[in-house]
């Protein structure tokens, strides 16, 4: 690695300063299970490194607005075991404890595995999935946006250069909510997923029908993709399980994988309806009885 000047702000305040100094020269980093990898195969290059592990008001989880905000130096491992997460929302505790293995999650940090943008992290579609947002701050003042609004492309975000993630905000669940997120993998338990999904499924008060529904999915784009259209066959439609496959047929024309060691693209979109399907089937899990198979030829 090339020679870097490394910067140990304790405020937010101090960190904007450094980025204004040095503009895009400079990256930040938290926990660096990322982009120290990325510095050692040279494809970032930063004249500046600005730590963010020492700066107050980063950290922590907490209720907030009847939901959960978590800061954005909050690192995963945090998040997996915090009784609240657990509590309140046990499908991202969930979500979290897939990521990698305990010594990444350890060390990487909610915000800064956002900011980092692979398409085939965990968190994402369950967060997409919840509805959650995150705060963006600068010298100019901040910004809430929407994580299904937040990636753009491989590796990239809308946070613009000067902007750095204070924080995460995960609405809580309405009634009658359940939610799943699961990932397919052929290879080891640390891997990224050939496919994921994530599924939030609300029920009307009589638990017949689908109030709403809310489905995302990972690996199988450049961003994680929401499944728009795979929602809109279930909203507002009895619960039944033929309804759970035709939504993972709609699924199905979402994404837009490509081909690599983890699978062709022809089979994780095909997949992508089968883990949309099986989320859709676990969410529902305590809310209503579903027949434990799909219709024959619906595997």
């Amino acid at each position: 690695m090339q020679a870097f000047e490394y910067r140990t702000p304790k405020t937010v305040k101090e960190v904007q300063q450094d980025l204004k100094q040095f503009g895009s020269d400079a990256k930040l980093i938290a926990g660096g299970t990322a982009l120290v990898i990325m510095m050692k195969q040279r494809l970032v290059r930063p004249a500046c490194l600005v730590s963010l592990r020492a700066v107050r008001g980063l950290n922590g989880i907490a209720e907030k607005n009847g939901g959960i905000a978590i800061g954005g130096g909050t690192t995963h491992r945090a998040v997996e075991g915090s009784s609240l997460v657990k509590r309140r929302l046990p499908v991202l505790a969930e979500t979290y404890h897939h990521v990698a293995t305990v010594r990444v999650r350890n060390m990487a940090t909610v915000g800064g595995g956002l900011a980092h943008a692979d398409p085939n992290q965990d968190p994402p579609p369950t967060l997409i999935a919840l509805g959650a947002s995150v705060k963006a701050a600068s010298a100019d003042g901040s910004r809430t946006i929407p994580l299904e609004d937040f990636f753009t492309d491989y590796y990239e975000t809308v946070l613009k250069p000067e902007e750095i993630i204070t924080e995460l905000y995960v609405p809580r669940l309405p009634a009658n909510s359940g939610a799943a997120y699961l990932k397919f993998l052929p290879r080891t338990a640390d891997d990224y997923a050939t496919v994921s999904a994530a599924a939030v499924v609300t029920l009307d008060k009589s638990k017949k029908s689908f109030a709403d529904v809310r489905i995302a999915l990972g690996s199988v784009g450049t961003t994680p993709i929401r499944a728009r259209e795979a929602e809109a066959v279930l909203r507002g439609q009895p619960v039944k399980a033929e309804a759970l496959v035709e939504a993972g047929e709609k699924a199905k024309q979402a994404v837009d994988p490509i081909s690599d060691f983890r699978g062709s693209a022809a089979y994780k979109k095909e997949m992508a309806g089968v883990f949309v399907r099986r989320a859709l089937t676990k969410a529902l899990e305590g809310l209503v009885k579903l027949p434990k198979s799909a219709p024959k030829g619906k595997r």
